[in-house]
């Protein structure tokens, strides 16, 4: 038996379900009558996984039988798994069963928010400077089919760039808009949106920042796809119940988060939560004092690509399950969120 590395995170309450209906016409023999049609509704569990080395490089070409999943300490089978990454064509694993066909071409594409968390402490936006200034880096994730946002935090909720193709806006607004101008006034778009889902009037009625990242997943979750949060911050406190319903949103919206720790310090205690999120998402979690450049690679590159896996739901009681992914041992690291809500 080859020996596995497991993924194992614990039980937040987050929303990974895709219900698919399958129909099958019944097969009958030529001198009978048309069979009748049934519909038959299967459940299965939708979850994105992100396989990284050391530097935080994707791992490709992992098939259906590489992956070994369990819902709620259940085994279950995947019966597909497509590669969706800047740096190679989507397409279907070579043993996927099929269902990866459901997902649409706006499903299969990535939105990526950058979300800072703005300090003007001298330890903080030192760090801060450093990270945006860097703006090529923070990018280099960003497929060609993907979209980019840019929101902040300071004392309240802004948006600055709802989602585009123009990345070179998006190197702007984060080198420099962010941290010397005022956001521009944005209109709602087609979507994908942000604004659409909360728009600048609202974010300034936002005044903390687990509240910031709540309503930002709220306005993720319709929105097709995966979602990738890299928050640059310097952290905050979990002991709140708004942290906890942050957690759930972003869960419930795909979204992983990839926190860069912009203090100048070692260590500092705020930075519990920036962990505690991005483990609890299927994110990464890296602190920049050190190798800011390193640390932003590593998050460019693990957003960059991910799986998109399909498993049969198994027969659970209602309620929060684990999910625990792995791959065999040496391949990787793997990321993936947390729970499945049956």
């Amino acid at each position: 038996m080859v020996p596995r590395m497991t993924h194992r995170m614990g039980g937040r309450c987050g929303r990974v379900t895709a219900a698919l209906a399958l129909s099958a016409a019944a097969g009958v023999a030529a001198q009978q009558q048309p069979g009748l049609v049934e519909r038959v509704d299967v459940s299965r569990v939708l979850i994105d996984v992100r396989v990284v080395g050391d530097e935080g490089e994707a791992v490709t070409g992992l098939e259906p039988d590489d992956f070994e999943v369990r819902i709620g300490g259940e085994p279950v089978e995947v019966e597909s798994a497509l590669w969706l990454g800047a740096d190679e064509p989507d397409r279907p694993s070579v043993a996927s069963t099929g269902f990866s066909a459901v997902l649409a071409p706006r499903d299969r594409r990535q939105l990526v928010v950058f979300f800072v968390q703005k300090s003007l402490e001298a330890d903080r936006a030192l760090g801060l400077l450093r990270l945006l200034q860097d703006s090529d880096r923070l990018l280099a994730g960003v497929g060609p089919d993907d979209r980019v946002a840019v929101v902040s935090f300071e004392h309240h909720f802004r948006i600055w760039l709802d989602f585009t193709a123009d990345l070179d806006r998006a190197r702007e607004v984060l080198a420099w808009d962010v941290m010397h101008e005022d956001p521009r006034v944005l209109e709602p778009q087609a979507d994908p949106s942000i604004v659409a889902g909360i728009d600048q009037a609202a974010g300034r009625g936002i005044w903390q920042v687990e509240d910031a990242l709540r309503r930002l997943g709220e306005a993720l979750e319709p929105l097709p796809g995966s979602k990738s949060v890299v928050l640059i911050g310097y952290g905050f406190d979990t002991g709140w119940t708004r942290y906890d319903r942050a957690l759930d949103a972003l869960d419930a919206a795909r979204a992983a988060v990839f926190s860069l720790d912009a203090t100048q310090a070692d260590y500092h205690t705020f930075e519990h939560a920036l962990r505690d999120v991005s483990h609890h998402t299927g994110g990464l979690f890296l602190p920049t004092f050190h190798h800011p450049r390193r640390a932003i690679e590593r998050v460019a590159n693990a957003v960059g690509g991910r799986y998109v896996l399909f498993t049969v739901a198994p027969d659970l009681e209602p309620g929060s399950h684990s999910i625990d992914v792995g791959v065999p041992r040496g391949v990787g690291r793997v990321l993936a969120r947390s729970t499945y809500v049956h």
